[in-house]
């Protein structure tokens, strides 16, 4: 369930800001999104389907916010550069768009190392790279990458994945350490399980005959009982880019159901 947009915001963090949002279309993405606008932002949601970009940005619309749609595949050079060019300033990026991949390193082709690669990896440098530059221009902003808590545990059939998102990691503290002298903030969420349409397709996928024991099998994993919500994902996120979070720079945030504390 999407969260709803409030007529008027409850705050107005992000008034005559610009913020740009990968993978917007779906899930996390879209929550941050949503979310962005409900507080003011104009939000440049960019996204693979055309069909789920232009979704978020008529919410935004209908909600009475600022949102435009781009489609967009982040693991193409030419294709973010394109995206990029539409703006004429950027206060606020959210590195969300990721895949997905569950092997062992044996089980874990070169092709779908680079698939993963493609995305997770070069896809946040890309909005990094071309991102960075609006930014500076605009006297600086905040940006957040999405990793995730298999960047910091190991996990059972999750080579590829965990290996992107460490990745993530090491981008963040590095852009955090670079322009922490630019007025650019830098962090990354590392999120536990969280109920999006990737779980549900994970499970019709590898569990089509057993998918409620599963469910509830991966939300026991969370000590919380649990997995969280994009909307939970996104309130930290909106926060972490906010002028409250002015202090903060340079951390993998885990929202994870206390996993990695408490297990």
């Amino acid at each position: 369930m999407n969260m709803p947009i409030p007529t008027s915001p409850v705050t107005a963090r992000f008034t005559r800001q610009t913020a740009l949002v990968t993978g917007a279309g779906s899930g996390i993405g879209r929550e941050i999104s949503l979310r962005l606008a409900a507080e003011g932002a104009c939000v440049v949601a960019l996204d693979l389907s055309p069909e789920t970009a232009a979704d978020t940005a008529a919410l935004i619309q209908d909600a009475g916010g600022q949102g435009i749609a781009i489609i967009c595949d982040v693991g193409d050079t030419e294709s973010v550069s394109r995206a990029f060019q539409h703006l004429d300033r950027l206060d606020v990026l959210v590195n969300s768009a990721g895949i997905a991949h569950v092997g062992t390193v044996e089980q874990t082709t070169p092709e779908d190392l680079d698939r993963l690669y493609r995305v997770n990896v070069k896809g946040t440098y890309h909005g990094l790279h071309f991102g960075l530059p609006l930014i500076r221009r605009s006297g600086g902003g905040a940006i957040l990458n999405l990793a995730s808590f298999a960047a910091k545990v190991g996990i059972v059939d999750r080579f590829a994945y965990s290996m992107s998102k460490g990745a993530v990691v090491s981008m963040t503290l590095s852009v955090a350490r670079d322009y922490v002298a630019h007025g650019i903030r830098c962090n990354c969420l590392c999120p536990a399980r969280i109920h999006t349409p990737f779980i549900d397709g994970f499970l019709d996928k590898y569990h089509p005959t057993e998918k409620e024991r599963m469910f509830e099998q991966l939300s026991a994993y969370q000590p919380l009982g649990r997995m969280g919500t994009p909307e939970e994902v996104a309130a930290l996120a909106v926060f972490l880019c906010s002028p409250e979070a002015a202090f903060i720079t340079g951390t993998a945030y885990d929202i994870d159901g206390g996993l990695i504390s408490l297990r």
